[in-house]
């Protein structure tokens, strides 16, 4: 049998390893360059590959082929191969058929991260043999050359999803759904929901469906259609007899007879939107059969995501935090919703069709100026110039930190929350959060 795999990045070359092991004659072609790290690897274990270019003649000839979740269908490569009837398919919907490993899968428009990481860092403290993959970590496919986990715990994106068809998840958790990649959906929402519900595919009445019972278009879908699983359901505004909900400062998690309850003073992740994802990996970790001290132990002790409502200093008593990987105003939502205290807030970089309504309120309550960074910041300046008591037009981490400084005093905070992608001044979000970070080092009188 002939693979060819699309695209020469983590997912990908793990892909390449998992078929050469399985036996299958394997090539993986790539239309831009592939990284050294890469090629060597597939050079050590013998993996013919091509960079730079798709060799249609070749690929078109596969019996399967495993595509980069970064490729989108209507790529005229994708288009011929469908037209073929030739099976496309996800590196997780790959590696699935070679686990013996119970499956914990994630997905949501925001917060997958850092529930990823919290399930994951729940389950490891407390001994299990777990591995981290999907969106973060290691290749899936690479982790299951040689399966010596009991667990995965997966981050799965849309875009992964898509390609998932045999793919069962033991415990499913759904964060929630608001609009975002909608280029990739024709520009239609509901095919954006069906994809982050294809992750309830195959899954059986004993299977596990945790979710935040409060997310719009979560709950609107819930009522469409019947999903034969247990259902777990997350809340903030009322108490659900199977389930977990925030009420009066306590997360409390009922799973069967067991009821599991922290303060949320406690947890070292702050906010609303981070007692929902704590929510959602006690249930997870209730579900596998952890007792409330190995929870406990492991919420904890847990340490926040970079980039997400990241502490990056103080500096004369101004607080500031970095949450460069609120590149979506749903995002931007659940930081402002963290603080009580006045926010001086820096947003802009690449739009990507953003409607800011939904924070019109929170920013009028708690923004006292918003410091917009971008190489356009035009839309911002539109939309919310007679909102924001002060705005202020920058073109640089620098500049942009600076101007946050100077207008903050004691007690403020200075909230990186973009709202958009990086790509206009920075390499990525990372680059971005990292470069707000040395610019807050920089300051005079940083702590």
């Amino acid at each position: 049998m002939k693979i060819v795999i699309l695209g020469g990045g983590e997912s990908g070359v793990g892909a390449a390893l998992l078929a050469k092991s399985k036996g299958y004659e394997v090539f993986l072609s790539d239309k831009s360059a592939l990284s050294d790290k890469y090629k060597e690897i597939l050079e050590q274990n013998d993996i013919p590959y091509e960079e730079g270019q798709h060799n249609e003649e070749f690929i078109l000839d596969a019996d399967e082929i495993i595509k980069s979740p970064g490729i989108p269908d209507k790529v005229e490569l994708i288009k011929k191969l469908k037209s073929l009837r030739k099976p496309i398919i996800s590196e997780i919907e790959f590696a699935s058929r070679y686990t013996k490993a119970k499956i914990i899968a994630i997905t949501g428009s925001n917060g997958k991260t850092t529930t990823t990481l919290l399930v994951y860092h729940i389950l490891k403290s407390a001994g299990l043999k777990v591995g981290l993959a999907g969106n973060v970590g290691d290749s899936f496919a690479k982790q299951v050359i040689e399966d010596t986990f009991d667990y995965f715990v997966l981050e799965l994106s849309s875009f992964q999803l898509d390609n998932c068809y045999d793919f069962k998840a033991d415990i499913a958790i759904l964060l929630n759904i608001t609009p975002d990649h909608l280029d990739r959906y024709e520009y239609n929402f509901q095919n954006y929901v069906n994809s982050k519900f294809r992750i309830l595919q195959n899954m059986t009445p004993s299977d596990h469906f945790i979710y935040f019972q409060e997310s719009e278009a979560l709950a609107k879908e819930l009522t469409q259609k019947v999903y034969a699983v247990n259902h777990l359901p997350v809340s903030i505004q009322e108490e659900v007899a199977q389930g977990a909900f925030v009420q009066n400062g306590v997360l409390e998690a009922k799973f069967q007879a067991r009821d599991f309850q922290v303060d949320i003073d406690k947890l070292p992740i702050k906010g609303t939107h981070n007692s929902i994802n704590a929510s959602c990996a006690v249930l997870a970790s209730q579900a596998i059969g952890l007792n409330d001290e190995q929870i406990m132990e492991g919420l904890l002790s847990f340490q926040s995501v970079e980039h997400r409502l990241e502490p990056a200093g103080v500096v004369n008593g101004v607080t500031f935090v970095n949450d460069s990987k609120a590149t979506n105003v749903d995002s931007v939502f659940y930081a402002l919703g963290s603080f009580n205290e006045p926010i001086i807030l820096i947003m802009g970089g690449v739009d990507k069709g953003n409607d800011y309504s939904q924070i019109d309120e929170l920013v009028a309550n708690k923004v006292k100026a918003l410091v917009c960074m971008g190489t356009d910041n035009h839309k911002l300046f539109d939309y919310f110039g007679k909102k924001v008591p002060l705005i202020f037009d920058t073109k640089s981490m620098k500049e942009a930190v600076e101007t946050g400084a100077n207008l903050a005093v004691e007690g403020d905070v200075v909230l990186l929350s973009p709202a958009c992608a990086s790509f206009d001044l920075f390499k990525n979000y990372e680059d971005r959060g990292r470069q707000f970070k040395q610019a807050v080092k920089e300051l005079p009188n940083v702590k």
